[in-house]
């Protein structure tokens, strides 16, 4: 294919311009493809992160207790909540069979805390 001449009687380098063009493309790809790898990498090294003991770097296993899910170490075998949890595990247990009646009717009101 022969290449056109401009105003100034250069060559034209279309062929060129497009296989620049389509690389460059092609790069964008690959880097959003990357990119898409090393969050992913990321993701899955917090939370890995996330399920080690943070006394021992043992691992934690989940499991339920009162309607909760809790974190336990199998090696030191440490017990780990989430922000909040601890208060509403003893506020549930001190309610007594009446009051978690009337919590499971109207969970939307709070008692106040007896012990603030």
């Amino acid at each position: 294919m022969e290449n056109k001449k401009n105003r100034l009687g250069e060559p034209e380098f279309v062929e060129r311009a497009n296989e620049d063009f389509y690389f460059a493309a092609k790069d964008r790809e690959l880097i959003e493809e990357m990119k898409g790898q090393a969050q992913n990498a990321e993701a899955a090294l917090r939370e890995e992160r996330a399920m080690t003991c943070p006394k021992c770097a043992g691992k934690l296993q989940s499991y339920r207790f009162m309607q909760f899910v809790l974190d336990r170490c199998q090696s030191c075998e440490g017990i780990w909540l989430e922000k909040g949890e601890l208060e509403t595990i003893l506020r549930r247990a001190t309610l007594g069979p009446v009051g978690a009646f009337l919590e499971r009717c109207f969970p939307k009101i709070r008692r106040m805390k007896s012990w603030t």
